[in-house]
């Protein structure tokens, strides 16, 4: 059994649909549709790579191969736990084994595309425990908070995080959880920060750091000598502010996950692990800071690729993936 944590379409704009149907549900352009039903993963990836997003960003190789396996995940699941956020309410279903329906659709958001809806039967959805007590999301403890709630599509939720999501639908004692430090800490944390007033959020606190960062690595690397020569990077964006728009769309892109790893990022202020924090990497890295040539990943791994090839420490991440796996 997985868990999930799910939104449905731009803006969320599936969910009346699914609540009152009982689905779990995700869409495909029409013109990409096609490709995803011969299974032909290359050539879905290159149709969405000649688009753009409603921001303007075209999306990467990583960006549309996820946009791919959202389909099949949500088509194929049978027994996992799906977990929606509405306002102040806390949502769960059980996805059945029922065959997928697939229905045209004009989206109503946006610049309302033509999409191929795919809705996978599941239990009706509940906001209540398996004691019939409510789940209200402000009542949930502020650790569970976070990883219950996704801004992106979709998110499996790793081992423990998905043990606790099991323990809450049950009804069953938490207090293994809440009594760990790292959770203790959270909670007054929490507390500690009602009241405050909040200017920029985290994810606006960490486009402006990753964009004075690649400021002043190029103000740093204009082709100089110093012992040896730098390579020459430029910063191919008119103003500071539109490199922040840019990063913040990009990580909305992204769905807030790394684009290397796939692991979630963490922002500016509300971290656990500074390693996961955002970092800014071009993907070319003979290239500039330029459209096209960015991405968002965990500090770690950007340390970890260094010059590389985007191409190869990818590979290499696979390989580690695969070992893993075993």
């Amino acid at each position: 059994m997985k868990v999930f944590i799910a939104n449905f379409g731009r803006e969320n704009y599936e969910w009346p649909v699914c609540q009152t149907r009982g689905t779990i549900a995700t869409m495909n352009e029409v013109s990409a549709q096609a490709y995803w039903e011969s299974g032909d993963r290359e050539g879905y990836i290159l149709s969405r790579m000649k688009g753009k997003t409603a921001a303007g960003i075209t999306p990467t190789k990583p960006v549309a191969s996820r946009w791919f396996n959202l389909m099949s995940i949500i088509a194929q699941s049978s027994g996992d736990i799906w977990i929606h956020r509405e306002k102040d309410q806390f949502w769960w279903t059980t996805s059945r084994a029922d065959p997928p329906m697939f229905e045209p659709k004009v989206e109503p958001v946006g610049d309302k595309r033509n999409v191929i809806v795919c809705h996978k039967p599941c239990n009706p959805w509940s906001d209540k425990n398996r004691n019939g007590n409510r789940l209200d999301w402000n009542g949930l403890h502020p650790k569970a908070r976070e990883f219950l709630f996704t801004e992106g599509t979709l998110q499996q939720l790793g081992d423990d995080n998905a043990e606790y999501a099991l323990a809450l639908i049950e009804g069953a004692d938490l207090s293994s959880w809440h009594s760990l430090p790292a959770w203790k800490a959270k909670a007054e944390k929490a507390r500690e920060k009602r009241g405050v007033v909040t200017i920029f959020n985290a994810k606006q606190r960490a486009a402006a750091r990753m964009a004075m960062t690649a400021r002043d690595t190029v103000a740093g690397a204009n082709g100089q000598q110093v012992l040896r020569t730098l390579k020459n990077k430029e910063l191919k964006f008119a103003s500071p502010q539109e490199l922040e728009r840019y990063l913040i769309d990009l990580l909305d892109l992204q769905e807030g996950l790394c684009a290397i790893t796939g692991l979630t990022l963490q922002y500016d202020g509300e971290h656990e692990d500074a390693e996961m924090l955002c970092s800014l990497d071009r993907i070319d890295s003979e290239g500039h800071y330029e459209a096209g040539n960015l991405q968002v990943v965990c500090r770690f791994a950007n340390r970890w690729k260094g010059s590389s090839s985007d191409e190869g420490f990818r590979r290499l991440i696979g390989a580690v993936r695969s070992v893993g796996s075993i």
